[in-house]
């Protein structure tokens, strides 16, 4: 309850905070000051902000500390990116600008994914909040907040402040982003591999049709939500399944995602494994 006062304390206060990012828009602070900022306003445990660019890998923004960055991070980064529900979200349209929160937006089996279970289960996070931000008509920016077990999931109060700073926030990351973004494309790297690797996993080995549900299946979709997006039944679904196991030499979803990843090491050498 103490906590809670506090931090309505300093959500009522947040002016100073506000006032200090916007003196940073030209300075390679200004990832340390956002931080700030938002904390006035949500608790959370973790920040990440990168850049959506179709063919392009995302490029971070915040942290840009080495120090700061973890395996985990790297990995992401390295290819775990393309099965994130936020990127499909919005590399497919399905996702504009404003506040969501991943639950909102992922496959409906998403945790029983092996990308859940390393980038999410295995760092103690129950809930993550994005705010998407249109930086032009190819690139997005995605400021994600994690929330850890110990803090719970984003409580109304907090969500309904974050929508309501989301103007603001948005305005200032558009500025940020016209003063600082050759500081950060230089970096930029092409997809090349990675744009493949979904579309050819499987590749003679499985049918075009197997190769499709390994895809969607790697992503977090259900076999009824499979069969609800090809507009199939769910038997042919699970006979799809079934085929895919057998001629991947697999028992389980995590088999599939181990092979994935070797799939995309020999794609990209680059890339994690």
């Amino acid at each position: 309850m103490q906590s809670n006062r506090a931090q309505q304390c300093a959500a009522d206060h947040w002016q100073k905070d506000l006032a200090a990012l916007i003196d940073t828009i030209r300075l390679p602070s200004f990832g340390g000051l956002l931080e700030n900022f938002l904390a006035s306003q949500c608790h959370f445990d973790t920040l990440l902000m990168v850049t959506f660019k179709k063919s392009l890998k995302p490029l971070i923004l915040h942290p840009t500390n080495p120090a700061e960055q973890s395996l985990t991070l790297h990995n992401y980064i390295n290819g775990a990116y393309i099965l994130d529900p936020l990127f499909n979200a919005i590399q497919n349209g399905n996702l504009g600008e404003g506040v969501s929160r991943l639950i909102d937006i992922a496959p409906d089996s998403f945790e029983t994914t092996r990308y859940y279970q390393s980038c999410y289960k295995e760092f103690d996070l129950i809930d993550e909040i994005n705010m998407v931000i249109e930086l032009d008509s190819k690139v997005s920016c995605a400021i994600s907040l994690g929330r850890k077990t110990s803090r719970g999931t984003i409580t109304r109060a907090e969500l309904t402040r974050l929508n309501d700073i989301y103007p603001v926030v948005k305005s200032i990351i558009r500025q940020f982003w016209l003063s600082q973004s050759q500081e950060f494309v230089k970096y930029e790297k092409s997809e090349g591999p990675m744009n493949q690797a979904i579309s050819t996993f499987g590749s003679g080995v499985l049918t075009p049709r197997e190769q499709q549900i390994a895809g969607l299946i790697l992503q977090g979709h259900s076999s009824k939500a499979i069969a609800n997006m090809l507009e199939i039944s769910l038997g042919t679904v699970k006979v799809h399944r079934k085929n895919i196991h057998t001629r991947l030499n697999t028992s389980t979803q995590a088999d599939i995602f181990t092979l994935f990843l070797a799939h995309l090491k020999e794609l990209d050498p680059t890339a994690s494994s």
